[in-house]
């Protein structure tokens, strides 16, 4: 870890607007960046990120190993999150949806998921993209440590839906981690801020709704009452599997019908396709 210079450079929180203290400098995509740390609010963030174009020129990194346990994984939380709050028969969108792994996923189970991203194609929910409809619930995976802004973009995504379910691995020390923690990514440049529990607290504080959190990567902003049994389910991933088995029914079939009407009508504007759903 760099050693903190006597008169160390502070650049402003970008979560509290309090001054951040310089803690680092690590290579990242071939520049020498610098990391503060706000003593307000716990964040810790890169200095102004002028990389991004370079690191976004393949909207998914090549390390991200993990992408497709993560989705099966995410997919028993949306799930498990809908049956907390009674919600089983309502619409998830899930914003920054790369390649559409969880939208396609979720349909598969029996959610009726719907896709986003300004980013990537959407290779595996194609016919599912997010329409001018209501949503119920909005998701959020492995996208917080991606935002400039935080708040300011955490307050768009619940005028999207009134409950938002976010992942991001929190800061594991009250200490500064250690500039090998993995979670910087600086090998890809990507993730510029870094939360503890207490930022996200602020966060919801700030945008005046509920928050609760299973205290280490899942998240849920909600414009809701929490359900005690939330912070419960997020543990106990038998009960997806009974969920999926009795609670719901798969969208594979509805879905494959669904896409075969809409070749007939692209192929013949006269004729009429029904939604799907």
């Amino acid at each position: 870890m760099t050693e903190v210079p006597m008169h160390a450079p502070s650049d402003a929180c970008r979560v509290c607007g309090s001054p951040s203290c310089f803690v680092f400098t690590l290579p990242l995509l071939g520049n020498a960046v610098s990391y503060f740390e706000c003593k307000v609010c716990g964040y810790l963030q890169t200095e102004t990120p002028y990389w991004l174009e370079i690191a976004y020129q393949h909207a998914i990194n090549d390390l991200d190993t993990g992408i497709m346990f993560r989705n099966q994984v995410n997919a028993g939380r949306v799930t498990l999150t809908l049956l907390a709050y009674g919600l089983l028969d309502g619409r998830v969108i899930d914003h920054a949806g790369g390649f559409g792994i969880l939208v396609r996923l979720l349909r598969d189970a029996g959610v009726d998921a719907r896709w986003r991203d300004r980013y990537c194609e959407n290779a595996l929910a194609r016919g599912f993209e997010a329409d001018a409809g209501s949503f119920d619930l909005l998701t959020a995976f492995e996208v917080l440590e991606h935002l400039v802004h935080p708040v300011q973009e955490i307050e768009e995504l619940l005028t999207v839906a009134p409950i938002v379910l976010v992942s991001t691995e929190l800061i594991p020390t009250l200490e500064t981690p250690s500039s090998d923690w993995w979670y910087l990514g600086p090998e890809h440049g990507q993730h510029i801020g870094f939360f503890r529990l207490t930022t996200l607290k602020l966060i919801a504080a700030k945008l005046g709704c509920a928050f609760a959190s299973d205290g280490h990567s899942v998240h849920l902003f909600s414009r809701k009452k929490i359900p005690f049994l939330w912070r419960y389910l997020m543990g106990v991933r038998f009960v997806y599997r009974f969920v999926k088995r009795f609670k719901l029914r798969s969208k594979i079939t509805a879905d494959l019908e669904f896409l075969k009407a809409q070749r007939i009508v692209r192929a013949d504007p006269n004729s009429s396709g029904k939604g799907g759903g």
